[in-house]
């Protein structure tokens, strides 16, 4: 796993009994936005329980394809790459049919001083695509910032609290998930929100930047001093499990492990392995944006790897000078300015 090929591959390793609930499940999958960083995950997992299971399933994923390495990628492990942008009406009516539908588009970063671009993409496309697929199960991948901020010390945000988004990129969210479940209730469409909060691996998230912080010296503010992960292997895994819970109207579904994580107690951790202090900056506030995952381990039980397992990972890539993909999480911003 010290290599791109090796975490590739671990993180596209089917999850135990995941071949046979694809088994359980009619039809094909379309993944709409494949080419972010998760999506390609999602995709070849799919793809890879299929064959293990021998089943007579396709599964397309759906981007621009502007770097076509991500193509390659796909199609080496059999996910059938199907270049087209969602946002003109003829390709997008032009997309290939399946009952299951894995939507993943959206726009976060950037979003000031382009902010009409981020609700065109996070909230009005979104019905465009819910009528095009008005008669699939559909899991709609959401954020853990609908919610407020949240007292760590309680447990997190839980899928009953009323939503707080904090800023314009926040509120183009809930938009999302508003129209999807309109869509829902207005078709009888098969929704399942999927409130993610933070995707972990050893290119990117709040584990890379803080080990890296602490490996380089760098200082680590303290203000948003603790947040929710959860390893990028059991987002995908649980994102094609959620299919079978889509319903109309909706259900919330919050994603992240089982543990609330102290910014502090992380970096320290890395610190200790490599004898270094962490250099921070700032207290910590009563609030952060954490979730509570304990719906989704009643539903799926608990991850399969754990915090200690990630920590190890990463401290090993930044060790050794692995890649990153050079898109930070902002974990750190509580103005909703991203």
């Amino acid at each position: 796993m010290t290599t791109i090929s090796g975490i590739e591959a671990e993180l596209t390793t089917p999850t135990p009994g995941l071949a046979d609930e694809l088994a359980a499940l009619d039809g094909d999958i379309v993944v709409l936005g494949v080419g972010g960083k998760v999506g390609p995950t999602v995709a070849i997992m799919a793809q890879r329980a299929i064959d293990e299971a021998g089943l007579d399933k396709r599964v397309y994923g759906v981007a621009r394809f502007s770097d076509p390495a991500a193509r390659d990628a796909l199609e080496r492990y059999g996910v059938v790459p199907v270049a087209a942008d969602l946002t003109l009406d003829e390709q997008l009516a032009a997309l290939p049919d399946a009952p299951n539908v894995v939507y993943m588009a959206g726009k976060k970063f950037d979003t000031v001083g382009a902010e009409h671009l981020t609700w065109m993409m996070n909230s009005y496309l979104p019905g465009r695509v819910a009528q095009r697929y008005r008669d699939s199960r559909i899991v709609v991948f959401s954020t853990l910032v609908t919610y407020p901020l949240a007292d760590a010390a309680t447990g997190g945000s839980r899928e009953s609290d009323p939503p707080g988004p904090i800023g314009e990129y926040a509120a183009s969210c809930l938009g999302r998930e508003r129209v999807f479940e309109h869509f829902s209730r207005e078709n009888g469409t098969p929704v399942l929100l999927f409130r993610l909060g933070y995707s972990i691996e050893t290119r990117y998230g709040v584990l890379q930047e803080i080990a890296q912080a602490v490996h380089d010296g760098v200082p680590i503010p303290l203000e948003m001093g603790h947040a929710s992960v959860i390893w990028q292997r059991d987002v995908a895994a649980y994102a094609l499990r959620s299919l079978r819970l889509a319903s109309s109207p909706p259900r919330a579904l919050n994603i992240t492990g089982p543990e609330i994580v102290s910014i502090r107690r992380l970096a320290e951790r890395f610190g200790e392995r490599w004898g270094r202090p962490p250099v921070f900056e700032g207290a910590e506030s009563r609030t952060a944006y954490v979730m509570d995952g304990s719906a989704l381990q009643s539903e799926f039980g608990f991850p399969t790897t754990t915090l200690s397992e990630m920590v190890e990972v990463v401290a090993r890539w930044v060790e050794e000078a692995g890649p990153t993909i050079g898109k930070p999480t902002k974990f750190q911003v509580r103005d909703g300015a991203f």
